[in-house]
């Protein structure tokens, strides 16, 4: 078998295989609605009348946010056991995760997300209110 045939053999298989893919995909229905995606896509410029390529972009797009909760959720583990080692008068152990904006932050800088979030003070109860209800 030459080389020619080899890679024609390759190419054959991978077309078959994402056939196969895109026919899978019309079986498959994703956690994000295809009206979801596609007015998102329609709101960027892209519009498509192929289904398969909506559920191919909610697909990548779940599997993006899955892995982002994934990194989320190992910063705040690791941020909770820090905290844990800090304190050593405290034995046992609180079985509850508390997600931060800190955590979810870290986690989507990993992928080039920079998400930064406005700091809130509040020194005095009234802050937030109206200047003219405020007592003083």
């Amino acid at each position: 078998m030459n080389h020619n045939q080899q890679s024609g053999d390759a190419k054959n298989d991978d077309d078959s295989a994402l056939s196969d893919f895109l026919a899978s995909l019309m079986d498959y229905t994703p956690a994000i609605p295809d009206e979801l995606v596609e007015h998102y896509l329609a709101k960027s410029g892209f519009q498509c009348p192929d289904v398969r390529l909506i559920r191919l972009v909610a697909v990548a797009t779940q599997k993006f946010v899955a892995e982002v909760a994934s990194d989320a959720l190992q910063h705040c583990k690791a941020r909770q056991a820090a905290v844990i080692k800090d304190k050593r008068e405290k034995q046992q152990k609180d079985k509850h995760l508390i997600l931060t904006m800190d955590d979810l932050s870290k986690s989507l800088l990993e992928y080039g997300v920079n998400v930064q979030h406005q700091d809130y003070f509040a020194d005095d109860p009234s802050t937030g209110r109206d200047p003219a209800s405020r007592e003083e």
